[in-house]
């Protein structure tokens, strides 16, 4: 880290726990954001802000008028364009030294299973419950940690899922795969704009204690966000003994 770094990152540098060595573990990792709507938007931000080396960005989607309700890293010049391309230009914004892998087509099979294989954590912040499954599938397979969040209506929550912690269930503990996608549209159910910076800028803070080491993450733990009457909860989740992902790992 040189001197410009240090001045950048003092504020957390000077954290207890976190310092100069959490810091370079920031500046010398890699990060895929999946999916740079609401939640990604400040997701890849914040990561960048933080420092994180190397923020691979997946989208396959253009932004449109109805986007910019939330996802913050478009703006009104930017419709009609590739979402990767506009978040990678607001990311060389916020942080130049920050490397941006902008992939503009939709992550299936080996493309999914390469980037996963090139990160040290995925952060999902898709939409749809099958891109999900995928998700959990190719990173309990390849043992990465996944960050994921959802945010709809008035109502939000984010989970770690760690392969490398045996005691740690999955995404398929949580929910089986017969649900709907329709349950978590945005344009069928709407949502608030604040509701996605929350839930995306926690699942930063996720992604970067899973990082670094530092504190405590909700490998284990459900968080659950009700904007309405602004009530957190945090529940357990209990892993499946014969979950089909991560019971047989």
């Amino acid at each position: 880290m040189n001197d410009q770094q240090l001045l950048r990152y003092s504020r957390q540098v000077m954290l207890d726990g976190f310092d100069y060595e959490a810091q370079q573990c920031l500046l010398d990792s890699k990060a895929l954001v999946i999916g740079l709507g609401g939640l990604g938007c400040p997701v890849a931000m914040y990561l960048a802000a933080a420092g994180v080396g190397q923020l691979w960005l997946a989208d396959f989607d253009q932004v449109d008028l109805s986007n910019l309700q939330r996802q913050i890293a478009h703006g009104e010049s930017d419709i009609n364009r590739p979402k990767v391309i506009s978040a990678s230009e607001e990311i060389k914004r916020i942080n130049s030294d920050t490397q941006v892998v902008s992939i503009n087509e939709k992550l299936t099979n080996k493309l999914l299973c390469d980037a996963v294989a090139s990160v040290d954590v995925v952060v999902d912040c898709s939409d749809n419950f099958s891109t999900r499954f995928e998700i959990n599938r190719v990173c309990y397979s390849q043992k990465k940690p996944l960050v994921s969040g959802a945010a709809i209506r008035s109502e939000g929550q984010v989970a770690v899922f760690d392969p490398r912690n045996v005691l740690s269930p999955c995404y398929r503990c949580l929910y089986n795969d017969t649900l709907d996608d329709a349950q978590l549209s945005c344009s069928e159910s709407g949502v608030l704009a604040p509701l996605v910076g929350v839930i995306g800028s926690i699942q930063a803070l996720e992604a970067i204690k899973v990082l670094t080491s530092f504190g405590e993450t909700l490998v284990g733990k459900l968080l659950v966000f009700d904007a309405k009457v602004m009530e957190w909860r945090k529940l357990t989740i209990p892993k499946n003994s014969v979950c089909p992902i991560c019971s047989v790992q």
